[in-house]
C-alpha cells in the first residue's frame, strides 16, 4: 500500500542509507580529530625531544618513504599479474578450473597477515639471497641494486614482495568479478566482426573493467601502506631514506614502527607515534581520493 506516492519500505530503506552514511562520515570526522589532537604536542615539541633529536620530520619521514616505497613495490608486482589471473579465470579457463581457482583466489585473500610475514622470513627471504647477489655484482651500476647485497635477504624488496602477495589475491578477486560483468553482446560483436579472443579482450573486456581494475589496485595499495606485522616481520630496520632495494640498510614503514615501538612508548613519544599514524592517515585518504578521481574520469569517457 502506498502513501503520498511513496511505499513506506521506500522510506525506511532511504533513512537506513542515509543514516549510514552520515555514521561513516561521523567516524572519519572523529578519527581524523582524534589523531590530530593527540599529535598536537609532538607539532609544538622542541626537536632535540623527539626521538633522534632531529625533529619530528626528520623522524617520520623515513618512515613515510618506507611506507609508500613498499607499497608502490608491491603495486608494480601485484597488479599486472592480478590482471592476468582474473582474465584467465573470467575468458580463458575451463569453468570447473575457473571455479577451482576462484575458491583458492577467496581463501588466499582470508590467509592472516602474520602468516604471510612467517613466510617471508622464513622462506622468500633465504630464496632471495642468490638472486640479491647476483643483482648486486651483474646490476649494481643501478642504483636500485647497488648493494653490498643482504646476506639475511631481509630487505625492503622482499618487503614488498611480501605484501605484493598479499594484495595479489584482493586484485584478481574483484578484477575477475569486473571482467565477468563486461556485457556478453559487446564480446560477440567483437568476435563477429573477426576478432581473435586477445583481440576481443583488449577491445572489450578490458576497456570496459579498466575503472574497476583502477579501484582494485587501490584497494590493494590501501593494504599495503597499512599492513604491519608481516613488514615488522620481514623488514631490516635502518631507518634511513634509501632507494637501494637489497642491502641491509632500509627504511621501515609506519603501521610497522608503531606496532614495534608503541607498547614501551610513555609520554612524547606516544604523540610522534600518533603524530606518524596522522601522516599515514592522510596518504591513505589522498590515494583514495585519487583513485575516486580516476574511476570517475574513466567512467566520463566511456
Amino acid at each position: 500500500m502506498e502513501t503520498g506516492g511513496r511505499r513506506p519500505g521506500d522510506a525506511v530503506f532511504r533513512g537506513t542509507a542515509t543514516g549510514a552514511g552520515v555514521v561513516i562520515l561521523l567516524v572519519l570526522a572523529a578519527v581524523a580529530a582524534f589523531l590530530v589532537g593527540e599529535a598536537v604536542p609532538a607539532f609544538t615539541a622542541d626537536p632535540a625531544e623527539v626521538d633522534g633529536g632531529e625533529g619530528l620530520v626528520a623522524y617520520v619521514w623515513p618512515l613515510l618513504f618506507g611506507t609508500v616505497l613498499a607499497a608502490v613495490i608491491a603495486l608494480l608486482v601485484a597488479t599486472p599479474i592480478a590482471v592476468g589471473i582474473a582474465l584467465f579465470i573470467s575468458h580463458f579457463a575451463p569453468r570447473r578450473l575457473a571455479q577451482g581457482l576462484g575458491y583458492l583466489v577467496d581463501l588466499l585473500a582470508a590467509v592472516p597477515s602474520i602468516v604471510y610475514g612467517i613466510w617471508g622470513i622464513t622462506v622468500l627471504s633465504n630464496w632471495m639471497k642468490p638472486v640479491y647477489g647476483w643483482l648486486a655484482e651483474n646490476l649494481g651500476f643501478i642504483p636500485l641494486f647497488a648493494g653490498p647485497a643482504s646476506t639475511t635477504g631481509r630487505t625492503i624488496l622482499t618487503a614488498g614482495l611480501v605484501l605484493a602477495v598479499m594484495i595479489l589475491p584482493i586484485i584478481t578477486a574483484l578484477g575477475r568479478d569486473v571482467f565477468l560483468q563486461t556485457p556478453r553482446l559487446h564480446e560477440e560483436a567483437a568476435l563477429a566482426l573477426g576478432a581473435t579472443r586477445w583481440e576481443m579482450i583488449k577491445y572489450a573486456v578490458i576497456p570496459y573493467g579498466r575503472s574497476g581494475v583502477v579501484s582494485a589496485a587501490m584497494l590493494g595499495l590501501g593494504r599495503a601502506l597499512g599492513e604491519t606485522m608481516a613488514v615488522a616481520l620481514v623488514l631490516s630496520v635502518s631507518n634511513i631514506v634509501t632507494f637501494n632495494l637489497i642491502s641491509s640498510t632500509n627504511p621501515s614503514t609506519i603501521a610497522a614502527n608503531i606496532a614495534l615501538n608503541f607498547p614501551e612508548a610513555s609520554g612524547l613519544d606516544i604523540n610522534v607515534l600518533i603524530a606518524s599514524g596522522l601522516a599515514l592517515f592522510v596518504i591513505t585518504f589522498l590515494v583514495n581520493f585519487a583513485a575516486r578521481w580516476v574511476v570517475q574520469r574513466s567512467g566520463a569517457k566511456a
